[in-house]
């Protein structure tokens, strides 16, 4: 029998407690005992709050006049490479109205039509990577199939030449790996990262704007029907936060989707004999699975109360997206992983509001014909080693999973 969970003991914030999983066990106590809890914080005297249930989760979301990601952004601490006057200027960051500018403009290119016009593209690239990795026939699956897919298709959406796409694999890597010494040795690594991330973008958006072409890029750095663009500035920065969320996120679903499915072979099993009819419902499922964004932060504008608990004005709040995606008053039997699941109401994309996210239609394209070719080509996938984890407690990731693809 398990030793009871106390709230003494609670310390959901710590990397290393995410090497070896998500703390299941912690949010099911928090969820229970103490749905919005004060957490000790090594930079905050007086802690933070965590949020763990579904519906806290999206009342948060849903009231950023309340509940600020830009008064000391989204991310989880102020230990990050670039200042927070620079950080406050990506959209992630941004409240209303500043926010829903910016977000009018780049809805252009992430419209479900949008998302479904790339179908062909992501379709034949998941056909090639399956292909080579069959061919192969065992090795990481992270860098066989699951990094590979998004890698390409920011390249096709963004203009990128196919060469360059490696550049953002490790752009990425370098500055969301700060708290895993094997991604990230050198503690400027982040900062570096970024720099050469932004000097890319910068030389990208320029030759956009010299010659424009019909990609993504073009149709945001050139004005469009009302004469609006985006500023050399914020394409930039919009450009690192594509990168980041394009991949990190994807890949790890992707991942974090194929080692679910290794320790319920009933579930591939059952995604096999109907790819076409489940491969959406099983990639909404992993993304609620894996929830690969596991937190981010607000900060309260006023007092408020939340969950029994008095708010006060400036306070930082975590919201939880791993905890509230396994609520057992949402979610029927939510640790059972079902590639059938629906309805499926997960915060896996955030709790709706401005900040929902906005790729989500192409993402989960992604992982559903990635799945669907998977699930028609390889008979079973055999681990070879247990996966190896990312030290993060904010980006649900596996950095390496030694498996054998068998074909089908």
């Amino acid at each position: 029998m398990a030793a009871r969970i106390s709230l003494d003991s609670i310390d959901i914030y710590d990397p290393e407690l995410y090497v070896k999983g998500l703390p299941h066990g912690q949010f099911a106590v928090l969820r229970t005992e103490a749905p919005v809890f004060r957490h000790p914080d090594f930079e905050q005297p007086n802690g933070f709050w965590s949020v763990t249930r579904h519906a806290d989760v999206n009342f948060v979301s849903r009231n950023p006049e309340i509940f600020s990601s830009y008064r000391q952004t989204c991310f989880l601490n102020e230990q990050t490479p670039t200042s927070l006057a620079e950080q406050q200027m990506m959209m992630v960051n941004l409240d209303p109205p500043d926010h829903t500018r910016l977000r009018s403009l780049l809805n252009r290119g992430f419209t479900p039509r949008s998302a479904a016009r790339m179908a062909e593209k992501i379709e034949h690239a998941c056909e090639v990577i399956v292909d080579k990795a069959l061919a192969t026939g065992s090795g990481d699956f992270v860098t066989m199939c699951a990094a590979e897919l998004p890698l390409v298709v920011i390249a096709e959406l963004m203009g990128v030449p196919n060469a360059d796409r490696y550049k953002i694999f490790e752009w990425s890597n370098r500055m969301l790996s700060a708290d895993d010494p094997e991604l990230a040795p050198a503690p400027d690594e982040g900062l570096q990262a970024a720099v050469e991330a932004y000097a890319y973008a910068n030389e990208l958006g320029a030759a956009k704007r010299a010659c424009p072409v019909d990609d993504i890029v073009s149709k945001l750095v050139v004005p469009d029907e009302n004469g609006r663009e985006l500023s050399e500035l914020e394409f930039d920065l919009f450009f690192i936060l594509l990168i980041v969320a394009g991949n990190e996120t994807t890949r790890n679903a992707i991942s974090g989707g194929m080692q679910a499915m290794i320790e319920s072979p009933d579930q591939w099993e059952w995604l096999r004999a109907d790819p076409a009819g489940l491969a959406r419902k099983a990639a909404d499922e992993m993304v609620r699975w894996v929830s690969p964004v596991m937190a981010f932060r607000r900060t309260a504008t006023r007092d408020v109360e939340l969950g029994g608990q008095l708010i006060r004005e400036n306070d930082k709040i975590l919201m939880y997206y791993t905890a509230a995606n396994f609520d057992e008053t949402v979610f029927e039997n939510p640790h059972t992983f079902d590639v059938g699941r629906d309805p499926n109401p997960h915060v896996g994309f955030g709790g709706g509001g401005p900040h929902f996210c906005l790729g989500r239609h192409l993402a989960l394209l992604e992982i559903e014909i990635m799945y669907r070719t998977l699930a028609r080509r390889v008979a079973r996938v055999e681990p070879l080693a247990a996966p190896r984890r990312l030290r993060s407690n904010f980006i649900n990731g596996i950095k390496e999973m030694q498996v054998r693809l068998v074909p089908a």
